[in-house]
């Protein structure tokens, strides 16, 4: 048996999984302000017109290259293809990396997924 018990399962589940979020589509949120300074790109958050000195982030080169793609209408999926023509990157490579950037954004809520009907 190749495989122990289940991981095939798991397997199927996970790709599934990756293929689904590939559909998505985010947003930047409007309570972040992204800015360059000489070589560094930093998002801000913004809480009624102050900035939040503590919640400062910054960003790589890539990290900068997909804020600027996150414009509410490409997909997960798009953005890795267009990652993947720009950089020297295989296309998993980029999956994941993209993957686990934008669920980091997702969770501090500097992005937001798209909703088609009120559905996201």
């Amino acid at each position: 048996m190749p495989f122990p018990l289940g991981t095939e399962t798991f397997r199927e589940e996970t790709l599934t999984a990756a293929m689904t979020f590939l559909n998505r589509i985010y947003r930047k949120s409007d309570s972040v302000v992204f800015r360059r300074i000489g070589e560094e790109c930093i998002l801000v958050p913004i809480r009624q017109g102050v900035g939040n000195l503590d919640s400062i982030y910054t960003l790589n080169e890539t990290g900068a290259r997909i804020w600027e793609l996150l414009d509410g209408k490409m997909s997960v999926k798009a953005i890795q293809d267009q990652l993947v023509q720009e950089y020297d990157i295989l296309p998993e490579e980029a999956e994941k990396d993209l993957i686990e950037h934008l669920l980091e954004l997702e969770a501090i809520r500097l992005v937001i997924e798209e909703t088609l009907h009120g559905r996201p």
